[in-house]
């Protein structure tokens, strides 16, 4: 008797329809993307709506002191393009500064490491120029989830009892918001943020006072935040606020309003790299999306085609070709406006093709960056043996996944394509309930991107006043044939990178559907520094979940791999939409933090 569905077991259905598709980390987020796509709105009006409400449900993953980066293509342009929402260091954000404080590396929390927060400003770009609906249309789900409440999921309660000690002590602004009673809020429970619903309906009538022309009132609202009550908020905290962090010592800010007065979200090209029929789209070297297009030059070299995803080699060369893209990565990276940043040899073929060479059937536990002459730096490893223990006393709040794939910060992602075609990838990021505390006036923290500064002179992404850190968000955008086809990314810091590259050559190797790849067991190496505090690397370490085959778990280890074997769905969060003709289809992560995808 033949079987009457003879398609491979997924874990949820690949989302198809033509109308539109969001994928999502929560299903609240897709819900209101969804509505907002139904209602008139296009990708990038949905994109705003999903993203403010990602704020209000994942508290812990994002807000609105954070920032982001995403790319797009707007069917009317016809190319893709990246929206700029980095936030740069502040004017008193010195190395000198800091090492007068007696650190060499920027704390993981607190205030010290608040860069200007690119989040609210980035969107009204995207909404004054990409959109189409109104400010109110894009802020309300947002308003009315923070007044009215919202389930709270499990890992935002688990995050709460975490800091929880953190907040009683030092930070009582932030326990007045995330300890309702008096007590962590356990999973399930109603949770409100009035006060950032405040914040955010004062913007509104603010910017409705202007009139009823659209523009102005994105422009006015964008004033508002840079240099009205927002701004004014921002800068008191700041100046008069001694705030423990996890140095154990307490220290007050360097951000100023006027930091946020001189700065604006941008639009730029994105980095491209032709990999077959493919031309793969990321953001610039002042985030970590190079790495990825590096990988693929490497791994062009070898035959994926017919390798088995789980198999040995597949894994084996995926690895040692993260391991030399993210070598280079701490060597080269760094902020464009700042420094110069050898791109065009670093994914050209003769380079690619000489430290292809390095790689053999032996894991390598060395660090190799490659070298190009009058480029990059001298890095000095921290290593880390053993199990990465808990980092301080206090909690660091980096948005990444740890060593056995437990989540100890994390991130949001999604990514939507409308009707017309247009599609998003967007990685908004930071400001999470455990980075700093709430600034009381406005019901959210600060971030804590410039933790991924080096306070050492001379390096790409020392830190430096007005300078972008190179944070680790990652949106992925690609073309097929020339034609945008897919839009997917991951939350995971370091990682994302890793899961991006092995989510693409599975669908593109492998054969697999959207929702095979992101079913299909994952892995990661730490092989080189995090880019979080406390910024140290263990050589050779190759994470993976306990669904790979035990065959290939003995073969990496007979391989020299360091091998740590995690729990059975614990490795990523990947998103991912795409658009053939008519058809649009979506799919979603199964791990942990579940990930949602509609569409229709």
């Amino acid at each position: 008797m033949s079987n009457i569905n003879p398609n491979p077991f997924t874990t949820r259905p690949e989302i198809e329809g033509t109308f539109g598709v969001v994928a999502s980390t929560h299903w609240i987020a897709t819900a209101v993307g969804m509505a907002t796509l139904e209602k008139g709105g296009n990708a990038f009006d949905a994109g705003i709506a999903t993203a403010f409400t990602l704020q209000v449900v994942e508290p812990h993953l994002n807000g609105p002191g954070g920032d982001l980066p995403a790319i797009l293509f707007d069917v009317g342009k016809g190319r893709p393009e990246v929206l700029c929402g980095q936030g740069p260091a502040p004017a008193r954000a010195t190395i000198a500064h800091y090492r007068g404080l007696g650190l060499d590396i920027v704390p993981g929390t607190g205030m010290l490491a608040a860069c200007v927060p690119g989040m609210f400003d980035a969107w009204m770009l995207l909404l004054r120029d990409y959109g189409t609906l109104r400010l109110a249309d894009v802020l309300a789900p947002a308003i009315g989830y923070a007044t009215e409440g919202h389930p709270l999921v499990e890992r935002a309660s688990a995050t709460i009892a975490t800091v929880e000690m953190l907040f009683r002590k030092h930070w009582p602004t932030s326990a007045a918001v995330y300890l309702p009673d008096g007590k962590v809020p356990a999973p399930g429970t109603l949770f409100t943020n009035r006060t950032l619903a405040q914040t955010y309906a004062r913007v509104l009538r603010e910017a409705e006072a202007v009139g009823s022309d659209r523009e102005r009132q994105i422009e006015r609202a964008r004033k508002i935040w840079s240099e009205g009550f927002v701004a004014e908020a921002i800068d008191q905290f700041c100046r008069t606020q001694d705030v423990m962090d996890v140095t154990g010592t307490p220290h007050r800010g360097v951000l100023r309003g006027d930091d946020l007065a001189r700065w604006q979200a941008s639009i730029e090209a994105p980095l491209i790299y032709d990999y077959g029929r493919f031309t793969v789209c990321k953001t610039g070297p002042w985030g970590q999306g190079p790495v990825m297009l590096q990988q693929l030059a490497l791994i062009k070299g070898f035959n994926l085609d017919g390798l088995d995803p789980t198999g040995p080699d597949f894994i084996h060369f995926q690895v040692e070709c993260a391991k030399l893209a993210y070598a280079d990565r701490e060597t080269f990276y760094g902020d464009p406006n700042f420094v110069d940043v050898p791109m065009a040899t670093l994914l050209s073929d003769a380079y690619n093709a000489e430290r292809r060479e390095l790689i053999s059937d032996k894991a390598s536990h060395e660090f190799r960056p490659g070298s190009v002459e009058g480029f990059g730096a001298v890095i000095k490893l921290r290593r880390e043996e053993g199990q990465r223990a808990a980092v301080g006393r206090f909690g660091a709040g980096e948005p990444t996944v740890g060593s056995m794939g437990e989540v100890s910060g994390d991130t949001v992602h999604f990514d939507i394509i409308d009707k017309a075609g247009n599609m998003i990838s967007a990685t908004p990021s930071g400001g999470w309930l455990q980075s700093s505390p709430v600034i009381p006036e406005l019901g959210f923290g600060l971030g804590t991107r410039g933790q991924m500064f080096w306070l050492e002179e001379g390096h790409p992404a020392s830190l430096q006043p007005g300078k972008r850190p190179r944070t680790t968000l990652t949106p992925s955008l690609a073309l097929r044939d020339g034609e945008p086809y897919l839009a997917w990314g991951t939350p995971g810091g370091d990682q994302q990178d890793q899961w991006t590259a092995q989510f693409f050559l599975r669908h593109v190797h492998g054969g697999k559907n959207l929702q095979e790849a992101i079913d299909a067991p994952a892995w990661h190496t730490e092989h080189f520094p995090i880019s979080f505090w406390p910024r140290t690397a263990r050589p050779g370490v190759v994470v993976i979940e306990n669904r790979v085959p035990a065959a290939t778990i003995a073969e990496l280890k007979r391989r020299g791999h360091i091998v740590e074997v995690g729990p059975d769905w614990s490795e990523g969060r990947l998103t991912a939409a795409s658009r053939v003709g008519p058809r649009r289809r979506a799919a979603a992560n199964p791990r942990g933090m579940q990930g949602y995808a509609a569409g229709r």
